[in-house]
Protein backbone atom coordinates (compact mmCIF):
# COMPACT_ATOMS: atom_id res chain seq x y z
CA UNK A 1 0.00 0.00 0.00
CA UNK A 2 1.28 3.28 -1.11
CA UNK A 3 1.64 6.30 1.51
CA UNK A 4 2.50 9.85 1.68
CA UNK A 5 4.26 11.26 4.54
CA UNK A 6 4.81 14.98 4.34
CA UNK A 7 6.14 17.12 7.53
CA UNK A 8 8.29 20.11 8.85
CA UNK A 9 11.72 19.74 10.36
CA UNK A 10 11.72 20.53 13.66
CA UNK A 11 14.24 23.38 14.95
CA UNK A 12 16.85 20.76 16.58
CA UNK A 13 16.67 18.62 13.12
CA UNK A 14 17.51 21.91 11.24
CA UNK A 15 20.07 22.58 13.54
CA UNK A 16 21.15 19.24 12.92
CA UNK A 17 21.30 19.72 9.28
CA UNK A 18 23.26 22.47 9.38
CA UNK A 19 25.56 20.97 11.38
CA UNK A 20 26.16 18.48 8.16
CA UNK A 21 25.41 19.66 5.40
CA UNK A 22 26.25 16.68 3.47
CA UNK A 23 23.84 14.46 6.05
CA UNK A 24 21.67 11.97 3.78
CA UNK A 25 18.04 12.01 4.82
CA UNK A 26 17.06 9.56 1.83
CA UNK A 27 19.32 7.07 3.25
CA UNK A 28 17.66 7.17 6.44
CA UNK A 29 14.32 7.47 5.49
CA UNK A 30 15.05 4.21 2.88
CA UNK A 31 16.40 2.25 5.50
CA UNK A 32 13.68 2.90 8.11
CA UNK A 33 11.08 1.88 5.51
CA UNK A 34 13.22 -1.33 4.57
CA UNK A 35 13.36 -2.78 7.71
CA UNK A 36 9.51 -2.07 8.18
CA UNK A 37 9.26 -3.95 4.70
CA UNK A 38 8.34 -1.37 1.98
CA UNK A 39 9.86 0.45 -0.06
CA UNK A 40 10.88 4.19 -0.69
CA UNK A 41 9.18 5.35 -4.07
CA UNK A 42 10.61 8.82 -3.79
CA UNK A 43 11.52 11.98 -1.46
CA UNK A 44 11.34 15.54 -2.05
CA UNK A 45 12.38 18.49 0.02
CA UNK A 46 9.79 21.08 0.11
CA UNK A 47 9.97 24.66 1.15
CA UNK A 48 6.19 25.40 2.01
CA UNK A 49 4.80 26.05 5.37
CA UNK A 50 9.11 25.72 6.69
CA UNK A 51 11.92 23.29 5.65
CA UNK A 52 10.02 20.23 4.90
CA UNK A 53 10.22 16.78 3.43
CA UNK A 54 7.46 14.78 1.08
CA UNK A 55 8.01 11.25 0.72
CA UNK A 56 5.87 8.62 -1.08
CA UNK A 57 6.46 5.00 0.07
CA UNK A 58 5.33 1.30 -0.45
CA UNK A 59 4.56 -1.10 2.67
CA UNK A 60 2.98 -4.26 2.85
CA UNK A 61 1.25 -3.72 6.01
CA UNK A 62 -0.71 -0.65 6.70
CA UNK A 63 -0.10 -1.08 10.32
CA UNK A 64 3.35 0.16 9.96
CA UNK A 65 3.03 3.44 7.81
CA UNK A 66 1.62 4.88 11.44
CA UNK A 67 4.86 3.49 13.31
CA UNK A 68 6.75 4.84 10.52
CA UNK A 69 5.21 7.99 10.79
CA UNK A 70 5.18 8.28 14.54
CA UNK A 71 8.94 7.46 14.67
CA UNK A 72 9.89 10.91 13.13
CA UNK A 73 7.61 12.86 15.53
CA UNK A 74 9.03 10.98 18.59
CA UNK A 75 12.13 11.41 17.09
CA UNK A 76 12.39 14.60 17.41
CA UNK A 77 13.07 14.87 13.29
CA UNK A 78 9.35 16.30 11.58
CA UNK A 79 6.58 18.40 13.17
CA UNK A 80 3.69 18.53 11.50
CA UNK A 81 3.21 15.15 10.27
CA UNK A 82 0.76 14.15 7.88
CA UNK A 83 0.33 10.88 6.81
CA UNK A 84 -2.15 10.03 3.72
CA UNK A 85 -2.91 6.65 2.10
CA UNK A 86 -2.53 6.44 -1.94
CA UNK A 87 -4.13 4.24 -3.98
CA UNK A 88 -3.18 3.19 -7.15
CA UNK A 89 -5.83 3.43 -10.22
CA UNK A 90 -6.66 -0.68 -9.93
CA UNK A 91 -7.46 -0.25 -6.31
CA UNK A 92 -9.39 2.66 -7.24
CA UNK A 93 -11.29 0.87 -9.89
CA UNK A 94 -12.26 -1.93 -7.20
CA UNK A 95 -13.64 0.64 -4.78
CA UNK A 96 -15.99 2.30 -7.31
CA UNK A 97 -16.63 -1.32 -8.37
CA UNK A 98 -17.97 -1.89 -4.29
CA UNK A 99 -19.79 1.59 -4.22
CA UNK A 100 -21.09 1.27 -7.14
CA UNK A 101 -22.52 -2.68 -5.71
CA UNK A 102 -23.59 -0.65 -2.26
CA UNK A 103 -25.28 2.13 -3.91
CA UNK A 104 -28.76 0.54 -3.42
CA UNK A 105 -28.37 -0.18 0.11
CA UNK A 106 -27.27 3.57 1.16
CA UNK A 107 -30.26 6.10 2.09
CA UNK A 108 -28.57 9.43 2.38
CA UNK A 109 -30.13 12.56 4.38
CA UNK A 110 -33.87 13.23 3.57
CA UNK A 111 -34.26 10.47 1.19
Amino acid sequence: MHFCLTGQYTPRALNAILENPTTNRQEAARKLIEAAGGKLISMYSVAADGPGVLVIFDVPDPGVAPAISGLTVTAGTLQNVKLTRLFTQDEIKQVRQNAAKLRASYTPPGG
